[in-house]
């Protein structure tokens, strides 16, 4: 779980102005300020700000990248246990294999329930076979596991 030093530093500081603002805030009320009420949202704003800025920090993942893979979109996602990606019709083959294993890594969402506890990663082109006719054709696939550990099958 990495976390971000700015956006952790940021949270810090404005974690600290929301208490300086606080206590103006009660200085407003006790001296019957006439800016009170409007201390009460910027102190409230302010608070949020940083909680916000704490909570991304802790809970940033940054993507993995993968030597050798490209950016191949999902075209198809089951939400358990089968996500689909196209490849470019230019993509080398020696791209496929990293492309799908990359693919399995940046997978979120961890409530991914199949029976098997396996999320299958396809990476898959649309190949012309006549005219008017297409078939898909399976380039790579990668099975990731509940542990986050990704095999590699290749077709």
């Amino acid at each position: 779980m990495p976390v971000d030093p700015l956006l952790l530093t940021v949270g810090k500081w404005l974690g600290a102005a929301s208490g300086v603002l606080a206590l103006l805030m009660v200085a407003g009320f006790v001296s019957g300020w006439g800016i009170r009420f409007r201390l009460v949202g910027i102190t409230s704003f302010t608070a949020l700000l940083s909680l916000s800025c704490l909570a991304f920090a802790i809970s940033y993942n940054p993507r993995v990248l993968v030597e050798g893979a490209v950016t191949a979109p999902i075209v198809f996602d089951n939400g358990t246990n089968l996500v689909v990606a196209t490849a470019a019709a230019d993509l080398p083959a020696e791209a496929f294999a990293p492309t799908a294993k990359q693919l399995a890594l940046n997978l979120r969402g961890n409530g991914r329930s199949s029976p098997d506890g396996l999320v299958h990663v396809r990476l898959r082109r649309v190949e012309s076979v006549g005219p008017g006719l297409s078939r898909p054709v399976v380039l790579a696939e990668a099975t990731r596991n509940n542990r986050g550990e990704v095999a590699l099958l290749q077709p």
